[in-house]
């Protein structure tokens, strides 16, 4: 069975996803010869090499040799049009494909390739810049078991990733976790606003932010109890947590949040309609 130390790995498109993941890969004992790049941004390739040592090219089609694995790492907005520029070379090698493009299906990939070959969409978030991503992948019916255990190996070294058995879940997931950071950032900054209206100060309230958050979702991944379990510890009858989540409960801050995800799981529905 192959490891991540086995295989050649393309990517096409080297943006802050794209090095986040050569980061982790090159931690997790790749090295800079087993991977090649290409991206039009010539800073984007200077970057790569010189933090890196992986060599890229400004042509997605220069030297694309025989990858075991081609990791596609453009916006969906473009995906189209890469993917046409690179078909010959991808059905010529006959690799697994990697997708982090969101909306994009397994089918469209395939028909732009014009191929039939095994496809993996992932979704990553933001927090894979620092490891502690959140990834959601499905795997097509071409997909074999060694390459799902290869693309986990890969997602696993930028955070934690789990595989869905349908592929409309990924729509799901993007709604979730992929654009699901904004949503703290958000929580957060209405926190840092609402202190200040309190009286602390704007580095101070910021501060209490920022940690409140982070102790509680580190809290929360490290507990053995349910959200709801840890939000009733710290919550008791007519005190000042209470008081608080019944004004959320007011507020309907539940239906909120499932309009919210819902409205994001249909853009990301409606993204592949788009780009057909």
């Amino acid at each position: 069975m192959k490891s991540i130390q086995d295989i050649r790995l393309r990517f096409i498109g080297a943006g802050n996803m794209a090095a986040s993941l050569m980061g982790g890969l090159l931690n997790k004992g790749m090295t800079a010869s087993q991977i090649t790049a290409s991206d039009p941004g010539r800073n984007q390739r200077a970057y790569i090499e010189s933090q890196f040592q992986i060599q890229t090219y400004g042509d997605n089609n220069a030297h694309f040799g025989m990858p075991d694995m081609v990791l596609v790492a453009v916006k969906p907005q473009i995906m189209k049009t890469v993917l046409a520029d690179v078909a010959e070379v991808i059905r010529r090698n006959n690799p697994l494909v990697i997708s982090v493009a969101a909306g994009i299906t397994s089918c469209q990939i395939n028909q732009w390739l014009d191929a039939d070959l095994p496809i993996v969409r992932t979704m990553p978030n933001t927090p894979a810049l620092i490891g502690q991503g959140a990834i959601g992948m499905y795997a097509n019916q071409n997909v074999s078991h060694e390459q799902r255990q290869l693309t986990e190996q890969i997602m696993d070294a930028v955070g934690t990733s789990i595989w869905v058995d349908k592929e409309f879940e990924i729509d799901a997931v993007t709604a979730l976790s992929g654009s699901g950071p904004a949503y703290f950032f958000m929580f957060m900054e209405y926190l840092q606003q609402a202190g200040q209206k309190l009286g602390l100060s704007e580095g101070n309230a910021a501060l209490l932010a920022k940690k409140t958050a982070i102790g509680s979702a580190l809290l929360a991944e490290r507990s053995p109890e349910s959200l709801q379990q840890l939000k009733d510890r710290v919550t008791s009858p007519n005190g000042t947590t209470a008081a608080a989540l019944n004004s959320f409960n007011e507020s309907k801050l539940e239906t909120v949040i499932e309009k919210a995800l819902k409205a994001a799981n249909d853009r990301s529905v409606a993204l592949s309609k788009e780009f057909d």
